[in-house]
């Protein structure tokens, strides 16, 4: 039998340069009805978006309001689902594997840094700041091959590389934890932030499929992405911004 996970691994397999996959990320489930009737194989959820729909900052959400959320996005769709569950809330790897799974999702980012020590056992206190620091990468890795470990075949597991973000420029830093990662069983890398001009390095030198980030109205098309080395393309909480923004001029004429 052919599970949802099964038909998300193989969408990353075999694409063409020009062709990545290109994942729009809904906030709640009218927003992933129109995506997945629009024509879009898989969707991926982004916590930012989720996190505003929710009236909460980037980074705020509670965890089970987030398990929530992926779920009613997931019960909506008839297309993959894969979840943005930031830095896994503190959750031992199999509790984690199985939030997601009873959530309805088919994959998920994990990040590999933190904010502050906030989240532990589940419980986050909802203050962490913007600012962050990367975990050590070995430590990570041995985390994400529990995750793997915990979630077999059940869940894609994309690893989120944080450097870019937290002040370090070179694509070597990013490369040698991509290495680790994929070694640790991660399906996919996710060098957020790194610079367009490094792609074609960061995919020469990443065994797996590598995620990038992408801006709905400005920069490289997805096409041209994947030209670079994107093997997928995420918009994160781009199209919920745009969404909110679009609102507010609708009601600014309302008035």
């Amino acid at each position: 039998m052919v599970t949802k996970a099964d038909t998300f691994r193989a969408l990353h397999r075999g694409r063409l340069p020009d062709d990545p996959l290109v994942l729009p990320g809904p906030w709640d489930a009218a927003s992933a009805r129109a995506l997945a009737d629009a024509g879009f194989p898989a969707l991926a959820v982004p916590s930012a978006g989720v996190a505003a729909s929710l009236g909460h900052a980037d980074g705020e959400t509670p965890p089970e309001e987030m398990f929530a959320a992926v779920a009613r996005i997931a019960r909506a769709v008839d297309v993959p689902v894969s979840a943005d569950v930031e830095d896994g809330y503190g959750l031992p790897p199999k509790e984690l594997v199985e939030r997601l799974l009873e959530a309805g999702a088919v994959g998920c980012n994990l990040e590999d840094s933190h904010r502050n020590s906030g989240r532990n056992s589940g419980r986050y206190s909802g203050k962490d700041s913007d600012g962050g620091v990367l975990k050590d990468a070995h430590a990570h890795a041995d985390w994400l091959a529990e995750v793997r470990s915990a979630a077999a075949d059940q869940l894609f597991v994309n690893a989120r590389i944080d450097t870019f973000l937290r002040g370090e420029s070179d694509p070597a830093r990013a490369i040698e934890r991509a290495a680790l990662y994929v070694e640790a069983g991660a399906d996919c890398v996710y060098p957020i932030g790194a610079p367009v001009a490094v792609l074609p390095l960061l995919r020469s030198g990443t065994r797996a499929p590598v995620n990038v980030l992408a801006r709905i109205d400005e920069g490289p098309s997805p096409a041209e992405l994947g030209e670079l080395g994107a093997t997928r393309v995420t918009f994160g909480p781009g199209l919920q911004r745009r969404a909110t923004a679009a609102a507010a001029e609708i009601a600014a004429r309302m008035r």
